[in-house]
């Protein structure tokens, strides 16, 4: 400030995800900004985060913040009025920001489903709304793709007679 201060403003950075890279596991800001503590002091903080994978300390920080923009949004929408199904949510994979791609824990494994870039909350629902019926239909259900109008796709873990179903 002229004619003779300096005013600084420290603003530590928030984790709001825990973010995969390999085999090795550590924080992530809403800005893509991957942040380093130790894991002794991540367990001690009691951190309570999604598991982000498809950001990468090598790709650029405007990729990491359009990837973090999708898992904002996501969260958003599906943790709106209160509803937190967050939380039962594991993992996300933001690698393609046009296809998040969420890890939905099942009774007896996970199911990969593609939520696309929008409409998160309406695809969820319409997930939970099904995945009984079509466990039961299909046990070897691996992934379902929600991205479609009028259908879905559904993917069978390798080694099941089915390949692909559709189904509205």
């Amino acid at each position: 400030l002229l004619p003779d201060q300096i005013r600084v403003s420290v603003v530590e950075r928030q984790p709001v995800a825990f973010v995969r890279q390999g085999a090795q596991i550590g924080l992530v800001d809403a800005s893509g900004v991957l942040l380093t503590m130790p894991a002794a002091m991540m367990a001690q903080r009691h951190y309570s985060f999604l598991v982000v994978t498809g950001i990468d300390a090598h790709d650029p920080l405007v990729a990491r913040q359009a990837r973090m923009k999708v898992y904002r949004r996501l969260l958003d929408e599906l943790d709106a009025n209160s509803q937190h199904l967050s939380e039962q949510i594991s993992e996300i994979d933001l690698t393609d920001t046009e296809d998040a791609r969420v890890l939905m824990p099942e009774q007896g494994g996970d199911i990969l489903a593609h939520f696309g870039q929008d409409q998160f909350l309406e695809r969820y629902q319409r997930y939970k709304a099904h995945i009984n019926e079509w466990r039961q239909q299909y046990p070897k259900l691996a992934a379902v793709d929600l991205r479609y109008e009028q259908q879905v796709v559904l993917e069978m873990a390798p080694g099941a007679n089915v390949a692909q179903a559709a189904a509205d």
